[in-house]
């Protein structure tokens, strides 16, 4: 079988050539061809089987293409992960680039109870006494109370609890008082519930409206009142601000609600607000109040006082409105602090006047005051002391409570050190990704593989010449430091990599000679890192080494891709003109059996 292998188009083209016979006529060699895809079954040679030996000896050709095509695609994935670690490195150097960022500047507060403080960079150095003497707080407007109607105007028996305008709603269940339990639901009326207490009570206890005060009163007349149990399912008692003092050991014979108890409701419609003077628009739905001189608009129809104290809120008014339900009342405070005022009036309708905010009392917004090193007052608007109003430039100051608090401002070296740090670290890695990809291994049979980059020339001058401009002096600068041993960073003496080795050097020179360290690094014409970002950019840059190695490389395997493909074009006709050569093969073998039939036929038929 090995020399059929071995044999060539042409001489196996020769050698079926040779044996064909003749067709002896069109119906034989009709026959013949049905059935020439089977391999041997004229000649009982599976052809088939040589024609796939020829091809994958032709195909032997490709196996060292496609090593060394696998081998080129590992050089290009190599060079990728070299130039991913070179970009984050460069983004190390861009920080240390930057001359601002030697002027970082860090605060620190002798009390963060009294004041915090924070240092942008620039920021002025020193030691800084703060003294507060008085906290800045927000103005704001305390409507006038007593705007909402009683809670039962129209006596105890004419108000269902389920609906009355108490400041929390009743809800229907059980309560006690002297250990007798009271029933009532949400449709009961006022007068109900009395009633209802009296009867669990036998009349020890009775309740009673004051619609002037606005406030229910239980009475005992025959010892003190104990209120509620760890049963009761109605709030009853709470809403109604009945609250007796078992807490102390200590209770009374009469018991007043604390406050009046008629609320105002402001998610209701503004009909059924429960306001002792409705709210109106103009009369065509158009109502308008003016807050700090923004236009708040409302329909009385359609709006709930909510909506209107959130449209307010939300507006650029500078305000938030909302509703002390402890002190049924509406108020409006101002978002920032200081002595600041706040004014409302109605423009159309009377919201303002109907709420009681336009008759409300204005408790005036106060500055923070507060003196730097005992110098004179100062003042701030708010309770963040910001350089324009202490003098102290890049230095803020938040003030938390009155007192006196000391604020040291120094150079913030340490974020300074571990920027430093964290280019030694990403420059190692550089360093230790083309080292470790040129590493020739030995198993343990002794055989030696080469590395990815093993020999590659390439990537040795890119890591000699990165460490010789990351380590090699700058020339044009004047002060004491002029490479990166002068900041205690040596190479370590058996590779590419550096080291911090003497971080008491670096912190010296941080401390001592901070403007030296900043022109070392980031002097435009001749600093340390002009000279780095220069090899960088050449390196990796759109025109830089990687890129152009890479692209150098990915032709070679384009290259072995086009031939590769050639060759298996080439292959399928090969295989295409065997198959036919040995198809005439088996339609000669066919007609060759026919005449030896038919002879053989004839033959015996002479014979007998």
């Amino acid at each position: 079988m090995a020399s059929v292998t071995s044999t060539s188009s042409s001489s196996l083209g020769s050698f079926l050539s040779s044996n064909a016979l003749a067709s002896t006529g069109s119906t034989t060699s009709s026959a013949g061809n049905s059935s020439l895809a089977i391999s041997g079954l004229a000649s009982g040679f599976n052809w088939q089987s040589v024609v796939t030996q020829l091809a994958n000896a032709e195909r032997g050709a490709e196996t060292p293409w496609q090593t060394q095509q696998a081998a080129i695609n590992s050089q290009i994935a190599s060079y990728t992960s070299i130039n991913d670690a070179l970009t984050a490195l460069q983004t190390d150097v861009n920080v240390l680039k930057d001359p601002a960022f030697y002027t970082s500047a860090l605060a620190q507060s002798s009390d963060s109870t009294v004041a915090s403080a924070s240092a942008a960079p620039g920021a002025t150095v020193g030691s800084y006494i703060f003294n507060i003497t008085q906290m800045a707080t927000a103005a704001r407007i305390n409507g006038a109370s007593n705007k909402g109607n009683l809670l039962a105007p129209n006596g105890p028996a004419n108000v269902t609890i389920g609906t009355a305008a108490f400041g929390t709603p009743v809800t229907a269940g059980t309560f006690t008082i002297n250990g007798a339990q009271i029933t009532i639901a949400s449709t009961d009326t006022l007068q109900d519930v009395f009633d209802h207490i009296a009867t669990a009570t036998s009349n020890a206890v009775t309740a009673s409206y004051d619609s002037t005060a606005d406030k229910i009163t239980l009475s005992s007349s025959s010892g003190d009142i104990v209120l509620g149990s760890a049963t009761d399912t109605s709030n009853f008692l709470q809403a109604a601000q009945l609250y007796g003092n078992n807490e102390t050991g200590t209770t009374t014979r009469t018991i007043t609600s604390s406050l009046a108890l008629g609320h105002i409701q402001v998610t209701n419609g503004m009909a059924n607000a429960n306001l002792q003077t409705a709210i109106q628009d103009d009369g065509t739905g158009n109502g308008a109040l003016l807050v700090n001189g923004v236009t708040i608009n409302y329909n009385a129809s359609s709006d709930s006082i909510q909506n209107v104290l959130d449209r307010i809120t939300n507006s650029t008014a500078g305000v938030t409105a909302s509703f002390d339900s402890l002190n049924n009342r509406f108020v409006l405070t101002d978002k920032t602090t200081g002595d600041l005022g706040i004014s409302v009036q109605d423009v159309a309708g009377n919201f303002a006047a109907a709420t009681g905010l336009s008759a409300g009392t204005l408790q005036r917004g106060q500055n923070l005051l507060y003196t730097v090193n005992n110098g004179p007052q100062l003042v701030s608007q708010s309770n963040t002391i910001g350089a324009v109003s202490s003098g102290v430039t890049g230095l803020t100051v938040t003030a938390v409570k009155q007192g006196s608090v000391t604020v040291n401002v120094a150079s913030d070296t340490t974020k300074i050190s571990n920027a430093i740090n964290q280019f030694v670290t990403d420059y190692n890695k550089v360093q230790t990704s083309i080292g470790a990809q040129q590493i020739v291994t030995t198993d343990s049979t002794g055989k030696t593989s080469p590395g990815t980059l093993t020999g590659d020339v390439t990537a040795s001058n890119i890591a000699s010449q990165l460490r010789s401009s990351v380590f090699s002096a700058v020339s044009g600068l004047s002060g004491a430091i002029s490479m990166l041993s002068d900041l205690g960073i040596q190479t370590n003496g058996q590779d590419n990599t550096l080291k911090v080795t003497d971080q008491t050097a670096l912190t010296n020179a941080l401390t001592n000679n901070l403007s030296g360290v900043k022109s070392f690094f980031s002097d435009p014409t001749n600093g340390w890192v002009t000279k780095v970002n220069n090899f960088i950019n050449n390196t990796i840059g759109d025109n830089g080494t990687i890129p152009n190695h890479q692209a150098s490389l990915q032709t070679q395997t384009n290259n072995l891709t086009t031939q590769i493909a050639n060759l298996e074009k080439k292959i399928t006709s090969d295989s295409a003109h065997w198959t036919s050569e040995f198809q005439a093969m088996e339609q000669a073998e066919a007609q060759i059996n026919q005449q030896m039939q038919y002879l053989t036929s004839q033959i015996n038929s002479t014979k007998g």
